[in-house]
């Protein structure tokens, strides 16, 4: 019965290096290890927390995306805000022409207008294409006929309606008369 009494001496676990610290750590304070409701608790704030920053990124993109609509929408409605402010000095020059009934006034004042017209056409990227001379594009040009000229075949004689482009876009292609070939 002494040696019940005996302080007990810590184990040796020979041959093995680390066996001063498992002895150190088996006779340490209790297990510092969270508890399985603790880890819980803790993934249930993360994951509220990465809900919470998803709402307000979905939010933020449909707010992107309705501002984004609302944009296209007023650049569709206003578009022709700026060719229409400047057709306003065209139709002011229009009313003054006719309004006065003596005949070279009139003339002066369809000069003006087309003065004015140009100008507007020339802000709002609008030009005027005269193909005269220059070889037959379908894509710029729409042939009434063809004549026998002294050109090369193929080649625009004649501007029946001018054409007109924005930004190298075709407006309104130029009908013209084409040559055709001197053996055709």
């Amino acid at each position: 019965m002494q040696d019940q009494n005996k302080p007990q001496e810590p184990l040796e676990l020979s041959g093995d290096a680390n066996a001063p610290e498992i002895v150190a750590a088996a006779t340490a304070a209790p297990d510092t290890t969270p508890s399985i409701e603790e880890l819980l608790r803790q993934a249930e704030l993360k994951a509220e927390e990465h809900h919470d920053a998803w709402l307000r990124a979905k939010a933020e993109t449909e707010n992107m995306r309705r501002r984004a609509q609302d944009d296209i929408a007023k650049a569709s409605k206003f578009a022709i805000e700026k060719f229409a402010e400047s057709l306003l000095p065209v139709k002011d020059t229009l009313e003054m022409a006719l309004a006065d009934t003596n005949p070279d006034t009139l003339r002066t004042g369809v000069d003006m207008t087309l003065k004015n017209l140009l100008s507007a056409f020339e802000k709002s990227g609008v030009r005027e294409e005269n193909p005269v001379g220059q070889k037959f594009d379908p894509n710029k040009h729409q042939a009434i006929g063809m004549v026998e000229a002294e050109q090369e075949p193929n080649t625009v004689v004649n501007v029946l309606q001018k054409g007109y482009l924005i930004a190298d876009r075709v407006l309104r292609p130029a009908m013209v008369m084409v040559a055709k070939g001197k053996d055709a």
